[in-house]
C-alpha cells in the first residue's frame, strides 16, 4: 500500500479541495490569492518551502518556509513535496504533509506554483481544480515586471521569455481569470471557489445525509407513500 497520504481514500468524507492557480511571473497571482484567502472562509493558501534568501518584510513560517538549499534537497530525496521546481536558479516546493493535513481537517487549499509544479500535481491523479491567470497582454506584464523595480534588464527579459512558453498553458486548467484591475479579479476567483464548492462531488456527502432524512420513518415521505 502506497505511504502517499493523497493516495488514501480515508477520511475524504471530510476533505477539503485543492485549488491551483498558476500565471507568469509578475501576472499577480500571489496578491490575487492573498485577497481571496482573506474574504473566502475555510480557504487556506498554501505556504510554499523556498532555498532563496528572505527579502525585506518577509518572515520565515508565514510568506514562505526558507530552507537552505542542502535542506530542500534532502527533502526532495526523502519524497517529502508534492511538487517542487528550480525557478530562476532557486528552489521551490509544495509539502506534500503539511497540504494533507490541510485537506484532511476539511479545509479547502490553494496552491500558489508554476505550470511546471502543476503538471506534476497532475500525474500524481491527484483530484485539483485549475485556475490560469492572464495579464491584459504581453505589454501590461512587461510594464509590470519593469515596475516592481527589484529585477535587473537581464532578469525581466528572462521572465517575459518564460512568459511566452507559459501562456498557452491556461488549455490545461479548468478556469481562465484575466487580473485586468485587481478586484475584480479576486471577485471572478471568489465565484470560482463558490461554485466549485457546489458541485455535486463536493456537495455528495451533505446531500446523501439531508436525504437519509427522507428515509426515517417519521417523514413525510414516509406518510405519503403509507396513505396512498
Amino acid at each position: 500500500m502506497s505511504s502517499n497520504p493523497f493516495d488514501s481514500a480515508q477520511g475524504r468524507r471530510e476533505r477539503g479541495q485543492l485549488f491551483i492557480v498558476s500565471a507568469p511571473s509578475g501576472t499577480g497571482k500571489t496578491t490575487l490569492v492573498e485577497r481571496l484567502v482573506q474574504i473566502v472562509p475555510n480557504l487556506r493558501m498554501s505556504r510554499s518551502y523556498t532555498s532563496r534568501a528572505t527579502r525585506a518584510g518577509e518572515t520565515d513560517g508565514v510568506d514562505y518556509n526558507f530552507v537552505s538549499r542542502e535542506r530542500f534537497e534532502s527533502m526532495v530525496r526523502n519524497g517529502e513535496f508534492l511538487e517542487w521546481a528550480d525557478v530562476f536558479g532557486n528552489y521551490y516546493g509544495t509539502g506534500a504533509g503539511d497540504t494533507d493535513a490541510l485537506l484532511g481537517r476539511g479545509e479547502d487549499v490553494v496552491l500558489v506554483i508554476d505550470v511546471q509544479g502543476a503538471r506534476q500535481v497532475r500525474s500524481r491523479g491527484i483530484e485539483t481544480v485549475g485556475i490560469f491567470i492572464l495579464p491584459p497582454s504581453a505589454d501590461v506584464l512587461e510594464r509590470r515586471l519593469r515596475g516592481r523595480s527589484k529585477d535587473t534588464e537581464e532578469q525581466i527579459r528572462r521572465r517575459l521569455q518564460v512568459a511566452c512558453s507559459e501562456v498557452p498553458e491556461f488549455a490545461h486548467y479548468e478556469y481562465v481569470v484575466v487580473n485586468d484591475e485587481l478586484d475584480a479579479a479576486v471577485e471572478r476567483l471568489r465565484a470560482i471557489i463558490v461554485a466549485e464548492r457546489a458541485r455535486v462531488r463536493a456537495m455528495r456527502p451533505r446531500a446523501q445525509e439531508i436525504i437519509e432524512t427522507f428515509n426515517e420513518s417519521a417523514n413525510p415521505c414516509v406518510e405519503a407513500e403509507r396513505l396512498s
